[in-house]
């Protein structure tokens, strides 16, 4: 993916604060597998380097004070991950404005290990997740080596594809959908899952209404779109739970399958239009 390095108050960096532990939800689906894999590292294993392979980008004046560039090894990854985020955010600005509508932005918050936040503390083996309560997206940088490595989707518009589904949720949340989602899962525990694998499916169709705003301005390399289905792929209920435990259960499910999870990127690449990612409607996911 071609991009640039922008100067966005938006985006965050909190690296090397520390926070509490406690677990919150949101997030990917890929906590239970990561601290399955996070205890086979602790039997001998070491932390996985973040080998970006990124290009650099393009220099843009004005960037913001914090960790020298020159003494951050993860600094194309933090700028790659500043640049997606706010391009998403333009494209959900522009199609709020199109309806009428007005957009709040959300901000990134880059952090290390564990994090404080509005819906409480989190260690970074959540993995990335939107908080409602500030409206911010929480992103660890090393959760890129974690796709890399522990669950075989690399590239940069991988991990593209796990930051337009975070600004997704944020989409959800200036729309209601996620607070309707709620009232409905308390309505009815039993459906609790099975909504809960909905709102993710639709957050997944949304990163791909956003990879197609990529497509149209020429900025998708050759492999990008496959990279981003890859990583859709990883992160189905049912690879993480066989990865986990050696079996799957459907009825667990909370942000659906392999195929499932795809399918919606695709919808909303393919459309373009976040109409067409109506999860809640389709008879078939």
């Amino acid at each position: 993916m071609r991009w640039r390095r922008v100067d966005n108050p938006d985006v965050i960096d909190r690296r090397g604060a520390g926070a509490g532990a406690a677990r919150i939800g949101g997030g990917l689906g890929v906590t239970g597998v990561l601290i399955y894999l996070a205890l086979q590292l602790l039997g001998g294993g070491e932390a996985f380097p973040v080998d970006t392979g990124f290009d650099g980008g393009i220099e843009a004046p004005g960037q913001p004070a914090g960790i020298p560039p020159s003494e951050d090894p993860e600094r194309d990854l933090k700028d790659f991950s500043g640049y997606v985020f706010t391009d998403a955010q333009q494209t959900w600005q522009e199609t709020f404005r199109r309806e009428g509508r007005e957009y709040d932005n959300a901000q990134l918050v880059l952090y290390q290990s564990a994090v404080d936040t509005a819906c409480g503390s989190a260690t970074s083996a959540v993995g990335p997740f939107y908080c409602p309560g500030d409206e911010r997206v929480y992103l660890d940088l090393s959760f890129y080596g974690d796709m890399q490595q522990q669950l075989g989707a690399g590239g940069d518009f991988a991990w593209a594809y796990v930051i337009g589904h975070e600004v997704g949720h944020h989409v959800q949340h200036e729309l209601g959908t996620s607070d309707e989602v709620r009232r409905l899962q308390q309505e009815d525990p039993d459906r609790s899952n099975s909504l809960s694998v909905r709102l993710e499916l639709q957050a997944d169709c949304y990163a791909g209404v956003w990879a197609n705003t990529v497509y149209e301005q020429g900025d998708l390399e050759q492999g990008d779109v496959q990279e981003a289905m890859t990583a859709s792929e990883a992160i189905g209920d049912d690879r993480l739970q066989r990865r986990a435990t050696g079996s799957v259960d459907p009825d667990s499910f909370t942000h659906g399958s392999s195929e499932q999870r795809r399918r919606w990127f695709e919808e909303g690449y393919r459309s373009g239009d976040a109409g067409a990612c109506d999860t809640f409607s389709a008879d078939q996911l």
